[in-house]
C-alpha cells in the first residue's frame, strides 16, 4: 500500500488520533467514506453517460456487427489454417 509498511500504519494513526482526538476520527472517517463513495457513483455515472451517447450515434451497431463478422471470417481462417 504505497510503500507503507505496518509500523508506518502505527505512527500515522497515533498521530491522527494525538491531532484529531478519538472523537473526531470517527466523524473523519464517515465522511471520507462518504467522499470515495459519492466519487465511485460519479464515475459510473459518467461512464453509463459515455456508454448512452455511444449507443446513441447511428451506425455504431451495424459498424460492430460487421467487426464481429470480420473478427468471425479471420478467426475461421486460422482455424483452417
Amino acid at each position: 500500500m504505497f510503500g507503507l509498511g505496518t509500523p508506518e500504519l502505527i505512527v500515522i494513526l497515533g498521530i491522527a488520533f494525538l491531532v484529531f482526538g478519538g472523537k473526531k476520527l470517527p466523524e473523519i472517517g464517515s465522511g471520507l467514506g462518504k467522499a470515495i463513495s459519492s466519487f465511485k457513483n460519479g464515475l459510473s455515472e459518467v461512464d453509463k453517460g459515455g456508454k448512452d451517447l455511444v449507443d446513441g450515434i447511428p451506425g455504431i451497431k451495424e459498424v460492430a456487427s460487421v467487426k464481429q463478422q470480420v473478427d468471425d471470417i479471420k478467426d475461421l481462417g486460422k482455424i483452417l489454417n
